[in-house]
């Protein structure tokens, strides 16, 4: 037998292992601030810069692609070489991977505080990154594949299984959701627009949440747990169930997050249907990390790295429940829309991937210095504080989220909304919201304590950077011969037949739910009184995804009559045909806005804007008085009428020409309209442009006038 010497890279799983501790407590703390801006407003701060609306992207992409991407490449990193018993494929695309995935957080970091942002959700990113992130994606997925080609171990393990699923997936998703049309270098629009914006956004949302937090944790949890256990997977079958039930599965759900929507109901129905169904696999995998402790739980109550992991591994058991729940329609009638789904969506972040990288983080640690962890008594206490953090913050979320839900709904004997003033819910919920604040502080407070352990374990010890192994190498004639052709046993040999069969198996479900939205046109029933937005409107609509409105305010008002009676006639499919991007948000913290166009005079949103509590005593809206004082940016109007006729807006040909002398036209109307309020402003400020656009909302189909709404052909 031909034994082969070689080295595991640690050096590139050391540096991802120190990425995940430092973005970790980033991605955190910066979350922590959001929630207290929403019952502190001051902590807004008055500036752009500063507002939760920019704020809370920059959370969100911290914690899941700098804290939950960089643990993931690093347990990938690790577990990779040691499942194919080979070193990576390049150590130069490692090395890209790192600085690369990382360069691009540091972007999201500068650029979503200036408001460079798509305002698609976990997908804000403007698109000189997003080729980036494609760049450094397929370095990863070379690396990995060559690294699985090239391994001396003849059968694929179950990592393995996940982690090419995950490679494979990100890539589709990334790439189809992010086509856009620059109009400039850090602004693009969609080529997608309303109803199929929507679809392909939560096509890639959920999938993001399936394929980038789930499938690649999954993998890790099924070589971490075992070896930490030092017992086997319990069920060898059920992994593979597991597996292919999961990613086939998982892909159809992405519609479940726009129930009650303008989305066709066929779409709804399958959404639902196809999530409901993800209990199963879901559970399976749960069960299947559980029971590989049979027998192991006086070893689970002195390691607190299984403590870790026990918890991960059921908090994803709870979150995969509980999803499914959310997606029947009649729980998502009442929990669409409040702070349940921020619950929900914590309990995964926090117990899922939170605690499962603070359990491989104290299991690598020691191992890559050679040295046992430097106090397991701070490991203990960094369990117990993170977890009494997940709980102060995960209850209250849904005591909110109940209360939300009811609230909005409730109707008085005689008939009338019991909670007519959406502030009346708000105002319910700040003892909920400081209480989540608090949770948020002991989590944040853990992953401090985790920070100065794995420091002292790497300071008590000596790094091994080129790890000597030995493995007989793998014969060709091995890699495709099995006793039992055609069996799952041999599909583990041969991993370009198993990765092929692994991208049909994610891309059924996406064709199915997609295609006939473009090839069907009932699917979007089009509107003869809707027209495009005026330059005015088209400028003012950029600012307010600019600031992130879009994370507290939807615009789509549901069918249900609570919401007619509070909001206006209920959104059509119609309405949207020209919004690039979709903006029907997935949070309430202030009301629905779709029918706002004309509810109140320009000077209350005037001075809404520079002060939301005056005019609404006990708002907790960030002010946004830089939208008084700031100039509107006009030199790149051009570029962004051009760039929405390249994506479908019915703009005439050379309408670019005339669009500055509209645009200024239909700001000395709204000047008008706010002297007639006894305000006095600018034509060329910021918040003229958002005013015009914000009373255009909900109006075409009101037969109201859209005034200067440029004439287009065949409308």
């Amino acid at each position: 037998m031909n034994i082969e010497t070689f080295k595991y890279d640690n050096r590139v799983v050391r540096a991802f292992a120190i990425a995940t501790a430092f973005w970790g407590l980033i991605g955190t703390s910066v979350g922590l601030l959001a929630a207290c801006q929403l019952f502190w407003p001051d902590l807004n701060l008055n500036t752009p810069f500063t507002t939760f609306g920019r704020i809370r992207p920059l959370h969100t992409n911290a914690v899941i692609f700098a804290f939950v991407g960089n643990g993931m490449f690093t347990g990938i990193y690790y577990s990779l070489q040691r499942l194919c018993k080979a070193r990576m494929f390049s150590d130069a695309l490692s090395w890209l991977n790192f600085w690369g995935w990382n360069a691009i957080i540091v972007s999201a970091a500068i650029t979503l505080p200036l408001g460079y942002t798509t305002s698609k959700e976990y997908a804000e990113l403007e698109w000189p990154i997003d080729i980036v992130i494609a760049v450094v994606w397929v370095a990863f997925t070379v690396n990995l594949m060559g690294t699985i080609l090239r391994r001396r171990e003849k059968h694929m393990y179950v990592s393995i299984w996940f982690y090419i699923a995950t490679a494979i997936t990100v890539a589709v998703l990334h790439i189809f959701n992010s086509l856009e049309i620059p109009a400039g270098w850090f602004k693009s629009y969609s080529m997608y627009a309303g109803v199929q914006d929507a679809l392909v956004q939560w096509w890639y949302g959920h999938n993001a949440v399936a394929f980038f937090l789930t499938t690649p944790y999954l993998g890790l949890m099924y070589y971490f747990l075992p070896k930490a256990a030092e017992r086997p997977v319990f069920s060898y079958r059920l992994s593979i169930i597991h597996f292919w039930a999961l990613i086939f599965v998982y892909i159809w759900a992405g519609p479940h997050h726009l129930l009650y929507t303008a989305l066709p109901d066929w779409a709804q129905s399958l959404g639902m249907v196809f999530s409901v169904m993800l209990v199963a696999p879901s559970w399976g995998g749960m069960l299947n990390g559980l029971l590989t402790l049979r027998g192991a739980w006086d070893k689970v109550r002195q390691d607190p790295m299984l403590k870790f992991m026990v918890v991960a591994v059921t908090a994803y058991g709870m979150a995969t429940l509980e999803g499914p729940t959310l997606a029947v329609k009649s729980v998502n009638a009442l929990s669409h829309y409040t702070d349940w789904t921020v619950a929900h969506v914590h309990t995964g972040a926090l117990g899922w991937n939170g605690f499962l990288t603070f359990s491989m983080l104290y299991w690598l640690f020691p191992r890559l210095y050679n040295t046992k962890l430097w106090s397991v008594k701070l490991a203990n206490y960094h369990f117990w504080i993170g977890l009494l953090g997940m709980m102060f913050y995960v209850v209250p979320m849904y005591v909110s989220g109940v209360t939300q839900g009811l609230m909005w709904k409730q109707f008085t004997a005689d008939g009338f909304l019991q909670y007519g003033n959406f502030l009346e819910t708000v105002i319910r919920l700040l003892p909920m919201y400081r209480l989540r604040a608090i949770g948020g502080s002991l989590y944040v407070i853990g992953i401090a304590l985790m920070w100065v352990n794995l420091y002292r374990t790497a300071k008590a010890g000596q790094f091994i950077g080129d790890q000597e192994a030995q493995a007989p190498a793998l014969a060709k004639s091995e890699s495709t011969h099995d006793k039992h052709p055609w069996g799952h046993r041999w599909l583990e040999g041969v991993p370009v037949t198993f990765t092929v069969l692994a991208t049909i198996a994610i891309l059924i479900g996406g064709l199915v739910e997609i295609i006939p939205m473009y090839l069907i046109k009932s699917n979007v029933p089009t509107i003869a009184s809707v027209k495009p937005y005026t330059p005015l409107e088209v400028l003012g609509r950029d600012i307010y995804i600019r600031e992130g409105c879009v994370g507290c305010h939807s615009q789509m008002v549901r069918p249900f009559r609570s919401e007619t009676e509070r909001y206006g006639e209920y959104s059509k499919a119609g309405e949207f045909v020209y919004d690039h991007p979709f903006l029907w948000g997935s949070k309430r913290t202030g009301p629905d806005l779709h029918r706002v166009g004309l509810k109140y005079p320009d000077a209350w949103h005037y001075n809404h804007m520079d002060n939301p509590r005056s005019t609404s005593p006990g708002s907790v809206m960030p002010r946004y008085s830089w939208l008084l004082t700031q100039k509107l940016d006009t030199s790149s109007l051009t570029a962004r009428i051009a760039a929405l006729r390249t994506v479908g807006v019915p703009y005439p040909e050379g309408y670019e020409a005339k669009a500055l002398d509209d645009l200024k036209a239909q700001q000395a109307k709204v000047v008008q309209n706010l002297k007639s309020g006894l305000v006095k402003a600018d034509p060329d400020r910021e918040i003229i442009a958002v005013i015009a656009y914000l009373q255009r909302l909900g109006t075409d189909i009101r037969g109201s006038p859209a005034s200067t709404a440029p004439k287009v052909a065949g409308n």
